[in-house]
């Protein structure tokens, strides 16, 4: 399966839809994206993850230095994971809780809820 990444807006958030494998051959196309991001001078980004059905280490390291990216230029990062993530368990989800790296994370389960200034995230 390849990777796809679509990028769209939603107010004065970046949004990054991910679909497919976040794995050490296709990673390094979701870092692209949000560099290109913050080059562009965006500093609210959300990654929608609902879609990665597979993410290995190498995809976990994209996500951990995005968060790195964002925090040093004073931005914010947000992730999408599927609303069951929280009860069940999405894979992406399942992952970052395994690795102990899931609660760096501002995690919400929908766009809607990502860009409301006033949701709090899901508990890790």
């Amino acid at each position: 399966m390849t990777l796809k990444v679509l990028e769209v807006e939603q107010g004065e958030w970046a949004v990054l839809r991910v679909a497919g494998e976040m794995d050490l051959v296709t990673s390094p196309a979701v870092r692209q994206h949000v560099h290109d991001a913050v080059a562009e001078g965006r500093r609210s980004l959300v990654l929608d993850l609902g879609e990665v059905r597979f993410c290995d280490s190498s995809g976990v390291g994209v996500l951990i230095a995005a968060r790195r990216l964002m925090r040093s230029c004073s931005g914010r990062l947000r992730l999408i994971l599927p609303a069951q993530g929280a009860v069940d368990g999405s894979h992406v989800n399942r992952v970052l809780a395994a690795l102990g790296v899931r609660r760096l994370f501002e995690v919400y389960p929908d766009l809607h809820t990502a860009t409301d200034e006033t949701a709090e995230p899901l508990s890790a």
